[in-house]
């Protein structure tokens, strides 16, 4: 089945879509499609030759009649790490939930322009947002373990997709061997969850999410309640991910996002008349140039502490 029409296929009722953004799994496997013909967008020069995941193109988010995020354009490209950064309120998360459908879940929310996964429109009616979700994980700012045993918070998404008892284990040891907790936790695989430190519990979430072999892994903030320790193991997880999952991760520690991201996207707020707050992107570009050499002021100005 190719991923276009894999999109398309409706689930059954117990994969519902607030289960399925709740357990941030459930993929199934897949092939990536050649789209490096794809021209690049405004934002996103020299990377016509990258094969690319996501293209945005005009991206507006819209609670209800308030404008969250608008004229947002760019590319992701497979295998990089893509970091958003910038002040609070300025729709870094709200662009992010974007990936993966899950604005969808708060009344009112709509998104309009074009966001193009592997030459699908996300947001066509035909397509499938629960297929969407089993494609592209999230690991959320708070680590999130369900009250389950550690192995089971591993094995529930690979269970609802279909894997078989037998492959469980395997699934779970490789799983945890990638998130680089299996050392830690071998042992107590049948022990809650809940048993963890907070750094153990965001791997375990991590590894929970790879577990059905996304395409994509989006995070947020997933350091900000971490120790420097926990922070360190985390980023190196990331840099070892990449070599077989696109990330997207929204930080407000600027030096993390230098070290880790391929490429940064800096997002600002604009207010109007009436005082209202709207996120816009100001620059995207590789992570080397925003932190050397940024075009818009206001990303200098951000990056350096003036403004925040």
């Amino acid at each position: 089945m190719t991923p276009e029409k894999a999109l398309m296929t409706q689930e059954p009722d117990a994969t519902a879509p607030e289960v399925m953004a709740t357990a941030e799994t459930v993929a199934s496997q897949h092939p990536r499609i050649d789209v490096s013909g794809a021209a690049a967008t405004p934002m996103a020069a020299n990377r016509a030759d990258t094969q690319t995941v996501f293209r945005c193109d005009d991206v507006h988010v819209y609670y209800g009649d308030f404008l969250a995020l608008r004229n947002v354009s760019l590319s992701i490209a497979v295998h990089e790490v893509t970091a958003f950064i910038g002040p609070s309120g300025c729709g870094k998360t709200t662009f992010l939930r974007c990936f993966n459908r899950m604005n969808e879940l708060i009344e009112g929310a709509r998104v309009e322009g074009s966001i193009n996964y592997h030459g699908v429109e996300l947001y066509q009616d035909e397509v499938d947002p629960v297929e969407v979700r089993r494609r592209v994980g999230m690991v959320f700012q708070k680590p999130n373990p369900f009250p389950k045993s550690i192995y089971d918070n591993i094995a529930y998404g690979p269970r609802l997709a279909g894997a078989k008892r037998s492959e469980l284990d395997d699934i779970v040891e490789r799983s945890l061997t990638r998130a680089a907790l299996w050392d830690e936790v071998r042992d107590r695989l049948k022990t809650s969850a809940y048993g963890l430190s907070g750094g153990q519990q965001q791997r375990l979430c991590i590894a929970r999410a790879i577990a059905v072999q996304p395409d994509v892994v989006l995070m947020d903030e997933p350091c900000s309640a971490l120790d420097p320790i926990a922070t360190g193991r985390i980023e190196e997880l990331i840099a070892e991910l990449k070599t077989d999952y696109t990330i997207i991760i929204v930080t407000h520690n600027m030096q993390q996002a230098a070290r880790i991201s391929d490429m940064t996207a800096f997002f600002s707020v604009q207010a109007n008349e009436m005082g209202q707050r709207t996120g816009e992107l100001v620059e995207y570009a590789p992570t080397s140039l925003i932190f050397t050499n940024p075009e818009d002021p206001r990303t200098e100005a951000y990056i350096t502490g003036r403004v925040g």
